[in-house]
């Protein structure tokens, strides 16, 4: 495990398209079925990460307490599955419904979209408005695994972004890195 921080996409890029397999549904979707109008909230994540499992609970809390004001989050995973065969589709949709995610759970087998993105690391998260242009990209909060004195993983960083967004209040420019397990990239 290779701990990586997240490269910090400029704000006001607007979201690279894309297409991908959700895989609880066994369906394409593109950008435009699953943004909102609102706020979207892209994660790039992974089934194995301890970065990703430590917070994954709070995932499924955020989007429990946000997908009713409007708010749509997309989880993505990019990694290499050849060498990384527990971070496939089928083991995704398992992952998926065993953490009780209520939001797609779209598999990037060319990688491109990751790159599209400027992911780096599992978990890296991006929220755009509802006109695609990134207003956050960074942590969800400050909590890490395995570190003495733990803090809590509350979503802080994330949520404070949500609420601006949803106020149609400036969010702040003050956005720190994700830090997690680097995106395992095919060898080209």
């Amino acid at each position: 495990m290779a701990l990586t921080e997240s490269n910090m996409l400029p704000i006001g890029t607007i979201a690279p398209d894309f297409s991908l397999i959700n895989t609880l549904l066994d369906k394409t979707q593109s950008v435009n079925e699953l943004f909102s109008d609102k706020a979207t909230v892209v994660m790039f994540i992974c089934n194995h990460c301890p970065y990703v499992i430590h917070v994954k609970d709070e995932l499924v809390r955020l989007a429990n307490d946000y997908e009713s004001k409007g708010v749509k989050f997309v989880a993505i995973s990019s990694n290499d599955i050849e060498k990384y065969p527990q971070d496939g589709p089928e083991a995704m949709k398992i992952f998926a419904k065993k953490s009780g995610f209520t939001f797609p759970y779209l598999y990037d087998e060319t990688q491109d979209v990751a790159r599209a993105y400027d992911a780096a690391c599992t978990p890296d998260f991006y929220i755009f408005n509802g006109e695609k242009k990134l207003l956050y990209r960074g942590r969800l909060d400050d909590s890490r695994p395995r570190v003495e004195n733990p803090k809590p993983v509350t979503g802080k960083d994330l949520r404070k972004a949500l609420d601006a967004i949803l106020a149609k209040q400036t969010v702040s420019e003050v956005q720190f890195p994700s830090m997690g397990c680097n995106i395992k990239w095919k060898n080209n």
